[in-house]
């Protein structure tokens, strides 16, 4: 399983995949973060389909085309605020992943790259984050072979490191 996941410090919007996960608001219209960049990677197209999906609960996921981005599609999923860890933000999180890959295996995705879903603005903590990513990756591609690959495209050495050590590589 291990040559099925990949961990890079890269930019998510470059990558050639079958879907980039979008770490989303639940109105999906852009924001900050790696949203702001998918929605400028991606050009206006994708903010227009986004209007059309009527927003996304928190640890839900919806997918819309990648336009612009190299990637065919974009997963965009709602992760929780972090309060502390009283308010089921490992349990919505946990769902986080799941939709996605809910969403990869109805739509037949080969190849996804993920962002640390709510370890930016939303402060979830990132050791946690990355053992709940690590955790429902390892579950998914158990449970789902014609997944080919996974690929936790961080933005900065803390996160990298975090997935690495996750991960058992560092």
């Amino acid at each position: 399983m291990k040559d099925r996941i990949e961990v890079v410090n890269a930019d998510i919007t470059k990558l050639a995949v079958d879907a980039i996960v979008n770490a989303a608001n639940e109105s999906l219209l852009g924001g900050g973060g790696v949203d702001g960049a998918i929605h400028r990677a991606a050009g206006p197209e994708l903010l227009a389909e986004c209007r059309l999906l009527g927003g996304c609960p928190t640890g839900q996921a919806k997918i819309t085309k990648g336009y612009r981005l190299p990637a065919r599609h974009v997963i965009h999923t709602v992760g929780p605020v972090w309060r502390g860890g009283e308010n089921r933000e490992p349990e919505l999180l946990a769902s986080c992943y799941r939709a996605c890959f809910a969403i990869a295996r109805e739509k037949g995705l080969k190849t996804l790259a993920f962002p640390a879903i709510s370890c930016g603005i939303y402060g979830y903590p990132i050791p946690e984050a990355t053992a709940i990513a690590v955790r429902e990756t390892r579950v998914a591609l158990a449970a789902n072979p014609e997944i080919e690959r996974v690929i936790f495209a961080c933005f900065g050495d803390e996160v990298f490191d975090a997935y690495e050590r996750e991960l058992g590589l560092g």
